[in-house]
C-alpha cells in the first residue's frame, strides 16, 4: 500500500466511525422521545403543564457544565437541547389534546 492510500484509508475508517455514532445519536433521541412520550401521557392524565421552566433551565445548566468538562461548545449543545425540549413540549401538547379528546368521547 502506498503512502497516498494510508490517509484515504484512515479517513474512510474515521468516517465509518462517525456514521456509526450518528446512527447511535438517532437511536438515543428515539429512546429519549419514547420516554418523554410516557412523561407527556402522565402529565396529561394528571392535568399538569407540558412546559416546566425550572426543569428546562436546570437541564440547560447541567448540559453546559457537562460540555465544559468534556471540552465541547456549551452554546451549541444548549441550542441542541433547547430544540429537543421544544419538540418534547410540542409532543406533550399533542398528547394532552389526544387524551382530552379520548376522555371526552368515551
Amino acid at each position: 500500500m502506498s503512502n497516498n492510500q494510508e490517509p484515504t484509508n484512515e479517513l474512510l475508517e474515521l468516517r465509518k466511525q462517525i456514521d456509526r455514532l450518528d446512527q447511535s445519536l438517532v437511536l438515543l433521541l428515539a429512546n429519549r422521545f419514547a420516554l418523554t412520550r410516557k412523561v407527556g401521557e402522565i402529565k396529561a392524565r394528571a392535568q399538569l403543564e407540558s412546559f416546566d421552566p425550572q426543569r428546562e433551565e436546570q437541564k440547560l445548566v447541567d448540559i453546559r457544565n457537562a460540555c465544559t468538562r468534556h471540552e465541547l461548545n456549551p452554546d451549541m449543545m444548549a441550542d441542541i437541547l433547547a430544540q429537543i425540549m421544544r419538540e418534547t413540549v410540542s409532543n406533550h401538547e399533542r398528547i394532552k389534546a389526544e387524551i382530552a379528546q379520548s376522555l371526552a368521547s368515551g
